[in-house]
């Protein structure tokens, strides 16, 4: 089993910046993708951005150029640097974290809150 770890949540105003990081533990050598999830209340979780081992990455229309991700496949740790927060960025973000043949991993942490005030 594989047990992930987010940190970096927090209350910001528009405009600012927070960096999320999530670290993988247990069976981590089986992780080949990994990424962010958010999820706001009323609304279906939507993708983020995704990382594999390699460097490829996914990033969401909604975040390009304001957000980056990064990772570092010796310590299996993932970093979401969210920059120019808007108030539709506010949400639930989740760290998810799985092998190569499905998009959507199997492992996922307990989730960290994002809110951004006008």
């Amino acid at each position: 089993q594989v047990q992930l770890v987010e940190s970096g949540g927090g209350l910001v105003q528009a405009g600012g910046s927070l960096t999320l990081s999530c670290a993988a533990s247990g069976n981590s050598e089986s992780i080949i993708r990994m990424g962010w999830y958010r999820q706001a209340p009323g609304k279906q979780r939507e993708r983020v951005a995704t990382i594999t081992s390699g460097g490829l990455t996914i990033v969401a229309d909604s975040v390009k150029g304001r957000f980056t991700i990064s990772r570092d496949n010796a310590k299996n740790t993932v970093w979401l640097l969210m920059n120019s927060l808007k108030p539709e960025d506010t949400a639930v973000y989740y760290c998810n974290a799985g092998g190569s043949r499905t998009l959507i991993g199997k492992y996922w942490g307990q989730g960290t809150q994002v809110t951004v005030s006008s």
